[in-house]
């Protein structure tokens, strides 16, 4: 450590990707100091928003390394030194992956999941050169976009507003990232699980179009046909940061193959142009898209962006959808808002298959013996947190049969029926995106029966279509404004420079004013 450095005076709160390698480059702090910061930011602002549930220990050591390559000249990874933290559910070798099950961790009398090896993601973020500080809470079996107040490690608050709902599932990557207690986070979306929390406290969050990421070794909902690993941040260049590095091909998911020549040159985050706004022509929300109307306050935010986006040279269509049958495609579960739960009736085989890739730490011979283990909670009983697929005959077949590949085939008929209508209307109004708000009312309180009311979830996750969340303004009880960008297939370039423009030109993102510590009375 340098003795002339406090890592008290190093200023974390919103730091960017960017100025966390302007500091290590120049000797301002070393990697080190840069996470001895952040560390001790965690043990301030953790206990009262619970969003690391089990920090790494060996951080420092990983922060050491990297000081060691910088000083002896050797190759350093496009992120060395930026500390950030993993959600959950992705394999980090010596960590439980839980979950948030209380049957899946033995420090609450479950039994654990011990991974072998990382998932590529996890993998591909350390061959970067990031710091690990830890692993972040999730609801039960990642089962709700709007909390995880049912998770063994109790809630997570929402940074922005800790009354209101943080979003879910990745409720804990979200929370450190907006509380500042990591630079930016990994995140996963079968139902919203990315754009909710990022919305709901005012960050960057992207949703990859499907097979662009590897999701090998990530606890699955859909594996092999929603579930996609994407950032959260607190601006769009270091969501594209991140995207150059967890994007591409790996050989242990083959269907990522389909991702093969789809990035641009050079990278996402160089990609970024500026002025991207002008002449560029965005598809707004209406009923053609899905028949459930903005609130007002949310209309009214919602016609405030406009204007911005108006001035900076797009124009805008309204309702293109109308009339096109895409709302039509929807088949919402009973008792839930909108929520389409097809494709995720493959989960027991996608289950097997990633209990199998655990190694050694797989205390399960077969999918049987997993679902006996945790038979005191069924999520598939009438009150279990996925009771709602119980009504899927593909799902029936595939628990029968956890070993064989299941047929899939209303999934795949409703995938291409919304890609072939989704292309046509982009085609006929030759649309750049749609840019909607992306939750059509304020935030709900974090306690209760409610949930959040967003307005891509289903579409884009049955589709596989990409989506990029940017702040864009606050309701007047303090809950974030988020706007929605949705593109055709691949189009993550296109999308983050929509919004970075967006973004640089509003600048909404506020830093919040964070509770007192221990301070859990919200």
């Amino acid at each position: 450590m340098n003795p002339h450095v406090s890592t008290t005076s190093i200023d974390l709160v919103e730091m960017t990707v960017e100025q966390a390698a302007a500091g290590l480059a120049s000797g301002a702090f070393t990697a080190e100091e840069l996470t001895i910061a952040f560390l001790e930011r965690i043990k301030t602002y953790n206990p009262a928003y619970n969003a690391i549930i089990f920090p790494n220990p060996e951080a420092l050591d990983d922060a050491c390394e990297i000081d060691r390559k910088r000083a002896a000249g050797e190759p350093l990874g496009p992120l060395a030194g930026i500390p950030i933290v993993v959600k959950d559910t992705m394999d980090m070798a010596g960590f439980p992956t839980t979950g948030g099950w209380k049957l899946l961790y033995s420090g609450t009398g479950g039994t654990d999941l011990m991974p072998d090896r990382d998932s590529p993601v996890v993998a591909r973020m350390r061959a970067a050169g990031c710091i690990i500080l830890g692993k972040t809470n999730v609801p039960v079996l990642s089962a709700t976009g709007s909390h995880a107040n049912d998770s063994w490690a109790g809630p997570t608050l929402n940074s922005a507003a800790p009354d209101r709902m943080p979003g879910g599932s990745s409720a804990g990557t979200a929370t450190a990232v907006g509380t500042s207690m990591a630079i930016l986070g990994l995140a996963e979306e079968t139902g919203g699980s990315i754009q909710n929390p990022a919305s709901a406290q005012g960050l960057v969050g992207l949703k990859p179009t499907f097979a662009l990421v590897p999701n090998a070794g990530v606890m699955p909902l859909a594996g092999s046909t929603r579930d996609v690993v994407g950032p959260i941040a607190r601006c769009v260049k270091d969501a594209a940061l991140v995207m150059d590095v967890l994007a591409g091909y790996c050989v242990e998911d083959p269907k990522t193959v389909a991702g093969i020549g789809k990035r641009p040159v050079g990278g996402y985050a160089a990609a970024i142009t500026p002025h991207a706004m002008k002449g560029a022509k965005l598809g707004l929300y209406g009923s053609g898209w899905r028949n459930r109307p903005l609130s007002d306050a949310t209309q009214a935010l919602y016609a405030r962006a406009q204007g911005e986006m108006t001035g900076l040279g797009a124009s805008m269509v309204a309702d293109p959808f109308k009339n096109s049958g895409f709302a039509d495609l929807g088949q919402p579960v009973p008792g839930l808002d909108h929520y389409d739960a097809r494709g995720m009736e493959c989960v027991p085989y996608d289950m097997m298959l990633y209990l199998k890739r655990l190694g050694s730490g797989n205390p399960f011979a077969t999918y049987e013996d997993f679902a006996k283990a945790v038979s005191a909670e069924d999520p598939f009983a009438p009150n279990g947190v996925l009771a709602f697929m119980n009504e899927m005959p593909e799902l029936l077949e595939c628990m029968a049969d956890p070993e064989t590949p299941p047929s899939m085939a209303a999934f795949l008929k409703v995938r291409e029926q919304y890609l072939s209508i989704f292309d046509a209307v982009m085609a006929e109004y030759q649309l750049d995106a749609l840019v909607f708000p992306q939750m059509r009312d304020p935030l709900p309180p974090r306690v209760g029966e409610e949930s959040i009311h967003e307005t891509t979830v289903c579409e884009i996750n049955i589709a596989g279509l990409p989506a990029l969340t940017i702040p864009a303004g606050y309701y007047e009880d303090g809950s974030p404004f988020n706007l929605v960008f949705v593109g055709p297939l691949w189009s993550e370039a296109r999308l983050l420079s929509l919004a970075s423009d967006y973004e640089q030109a509003t600048l909404h993102r506020k830093a919040p004013d964070l509770i007192s510590i221990g301070d859990k009375s919200a």
